[in-house]
């Protein structure tokens, strides 16, 4: 039995290694800086860069892979170079900056002068537009065709060998595939299943996948996907369309005039059905958001606690460090777990909203408020 979790318990010891060694890497860029007056390690600093987007691919200390900056401007036209012109935000190129934000913007300096000595009010922000490829975009990428080269293994198979037992990457994925068809689509949308089985599969494996790359990166510094706001409102966007434009009649009638309401009821209760049309998918955004971040940051703000206490002993800050150590073990377990579940629950809720959207009769609105109340507290 030890044998078998052995493996489990260094792979999590595993993930927890590039946010070690990006924190050291903060502590050791601080402390060269605190030698010219500059502030010493900030927790803080550290880690909304590891949770943010970012313009290139962080690897260790000043070792990153440059990404490409495209930038419009109404003044200058369309700019393209690499972002590796910024020296670390510390240089400008092209008439552009990166800001302390992480953001880009046109300054009024030649490209070669420090960016510490544009003040804010040297600094340009209006009519830029920033379409660059940021390290939120290329794990977009990889996510998209890590689904299109797995599913299309599976389905490949399915062809070459119809009816007969699964195997190997077909295996691993036919009862994951049956969960969501039976569990989520078949049961929260009715006979009308198979027509969202397409659209509940692709966000429940995006999701959960973009899930488990934020927790196993495959350089230091992983992109937090599915912590990024933009990304979840996407998600969540997708779904409100396919909800309103899937409506039938009895579903708007419930929504604009619920029958068996007084009418005078009807002035108070209808705005409220109307904005509960909005606020379901703006749920579905900040859950996934905010659950993914917070792991995140919980878990950075361990290795930070490492640095912290090192800062005033060394002795300190490894007795420190085996505490965090364990804490972000345990993490990586609750996040694995955590990863599964928002999945779960966003394609849950966005079917449960789709089944009622395309019910064909009417019928009492208890059952479905359940349904909504479960999923919720799950």
């Amino acid at each position: 039995m030890r044998m078998k979790k052995s493996p489990i318990l260094l792979l999590l010891v595993f993930m927890t290694i590039p946010a070690l060694m990006n924190a050291q890497d903060s502590v050791v860029v601080n402390h060269s800086e605190a030698e010219v007056g500059l502030d010493k390690f900030d927790p803080g600093k550290m880690i909304i860069d590891h949770i943010s987007d970012a313009h290139s691919w962080h690897l260790w200390g000043h070792t990153e892979i440059p990404l490409p900056v495209i930038v419009y401007s109404k003044d200058r036209g369309l700019s393209v170079f690499s972002s590796s012109h910024f020296e670390h935000g510390h240089k400008t190129y092209n008439g552009y900056m990166l800001n302390e934000a992480n953001k880009i913007v046109a300054v009024n300096e030649l490209e070669e002068t420090d960016a510490h000595s544009a003040t804010i009010n040297e600094q340009i922000t209006e009519g830029i537009y920033d379409i660059s490829i940021t390290k939120n975009v290329i794990s977009l990428t990889v996510s998209i065709i890590l689904l299109l080269l797995i599913f299309g293994s599976v389905a490949k198979a399915y062809k070459a060998r119809p009816n007969q037992a699964p195997k190997g990457l077909q295996s691993w994925m036919e009862p994951l595939i049956l969960f969501v068809r039976d569990d989520i689509a078949k049961s929260s949308i009715g006979p009308k299943y198979q027509k969202y089985m397409p659209y509940i599969l692709t966000i429940f494996f995006f999701i959960w996948l973009n899930n488990l790359l934020g927790l196993i990166p495959v350089f230091p510094g992983g992109a937090n996907l599915t912590g990024n706001i933009a990304i979840t409102m996407s998600l969540a966007v997708m779904t409100l369309l396919v909800t309103v434009f899937s409506a039938n009649k009895h579903y708007w009638h419930h929504v604009f005039a619920m029958p068996g309401v007084p009418v005078w009821v009807l002035i108070i209760l209808t705005p409220i059905e109307i904005l509960g049309v909005f606020l379901r998918p703006f749920v579905l955004m900040i859950r996934l958001f905010a659950n993914i971040m917070a792991g995140h940051i919980i878990a950075l703000s361990f290795v930070a606690l490492i640095f912290i206490f090192g800062e005033m002993h060394a002795a300190v800050g490894a007795g420190i460090g085996v505490v965090s150590l364990l804490f972000m073990v345990f993490m990586a377990m609750l996040e694995l777990l955590v990863g599964f579940l928002q999945a779960y629950v966003f394609a849950l809720l966005s079917a449960i909203y789709i089944g009622a959207a395309v019910e064909e009769h009417d019928h009492d609105t208890h059952d479905y408020d359940a349904h909504v109340e479960e999923a919720l507290i799950v």
